[in-house]
């Protein structure tokens, strides 16, 4: 398969630049995988689509305040940090810019000194192995002084970092939002609940290699970004217990997709587990444990579009994203949802 074959134009002003004021007022596509049919909806009107017995799994990570802006210590230069993932303690992955003078020994420093980093080493591909130097809790310092790591083709600045963030956000760790989640309001879940629908919850911290472009046209060469996960016990048996009975199993985005797919075994039942995945899901995969999906629409010749291409068939998707053009439906992390069921 070619990465051509995963290509769809889209018109900038599409593009969300800003979230929606209510999360489930966003609007919602409708497709059905085996009818191959198109409806077009109200996000809360998701709860019509959802059957008692069923289970929803969604992604409880948390984004953190990941950018950070400093100045160089020996030289006052201007420096910026991502932090991509905790190594150990206070040793951190980060991606840096300007990284051609930043080498092993150079000290950081960010919001007057309230945080202090030294490079340790330059790391394959680039980033940055660095140790941080501050007083009190390492969090509260990245909640006052760091900046929520939007993604790159959101230019407007956002002026409620929760509105970047799910309302059953729990864990801290990712560089970027579990974004089909964000639809979702503490009365919808509330709802849903009532409604007999059992919510479990997988913990996935997206790495920003989820927006690394794929470069190979023969996409079967990708080399996929690994992330963290974990599954608690409960969760794990709320998730067996549905597909036991008959339930369905609906991921909320693609994130919580990867995890049980990552982990599912060849009855796509699931355990308490905490590991590293890169898996790569693409037309001809066959999915263990997942029946539905909620995702947002995703970039033209992205790993994502294959995963749902997977899904609901390449044709047909890239069918329902034409149709999400004409009808002006807003793309990407503060865009619209769809519905694969």
């Amino acid at each position: 398969m070619k990465l051509s074959d995963f290509n769809y134009e889209l018109p900038k002003e599409l593009i969300a630049q800003v979230p929606i004021e209510k999360r489930d007022e966003a609007r919602l596509m409708v497709l059905n995988k085996q009818n191959k049919t198109i409806e077009h909806k109200v996000f809360k009107d998701i709860i019509d689509y959802l059957k008692p017995g069923d289970c929803l799994v969604r992604n409880n990570t948390k984004v953190i305040p990941a950018r950070l802006y400093g100045i160089k210590e020996e030289t006052g230069a201007k420096v910026e940090f991502l932090l991509l993932n905790r190594i150990e303690g206070d040793i951190w992955e980060v991606m840096v810019k300007p990284g051609k003078k930043l080498m092993p020994g150079v000290s950081v420093v960010f919001g007057n000194g309230l945080l202090k980093a030294e490079v340790l080493e330059k790391m394959e591909g680039g980033n940055r192995k660095v140790k941080f130097y501050y007083e009190g809790i390492f969090n509260a310092i990245l909640d006052q002084i760091g900046l929520m790591p939007l993604p790159p083709y959101i230019k407007e600045k956002l002026e409620k970092k929760e509105m970047y963030q799910t309302v059953y956000a729990k864990y801290d760790g990712s560089a970027a939002a579990p974004t089909a989640g964000l639809h979702f309001t503490e009365e919808l879940l509330s709802k849903i609940k009532a409604k007999g629908v059992e919510i479990a919850n997988v913990t996935l911290h997206v790495g920003i290699g989820t927006f690394r472009p794929v470069k190979e046209e023969n996409i079967e060469e990708h080399d996929m970004h690994t992330e963290h996960y974990y599954i608690k016990k409960e969760d794990a048996e709320k998730i067996n217990n549905a597909k036991k009975n008959g339930g369905r199993i609906i991921a909320v985005g693609t994130t919580s997709c990867r995890v049980l797919e990552s982990v599912a075994d060849e009855n796509g039942l699931v355990k308490e587990i905490e590991g590293d995945t890169n898996i790569f899901i693409y037309p001809g995969y066959k999915f263990k444990c997942i029946d539905s999906l909620i995702t947002n629409f995703h970039l033209p010749e992205s790993t994502l579009v294959m995963l749902v291409s997977a899904l609901a068939g390449r044709e047909f998707i890239l069918n329902a994203y034409n149709e999400a053009v004409k009808e002006r439906y807003r793309f990407f992390s503060f865009g619209d949802a769809m519905l694969i069921e």
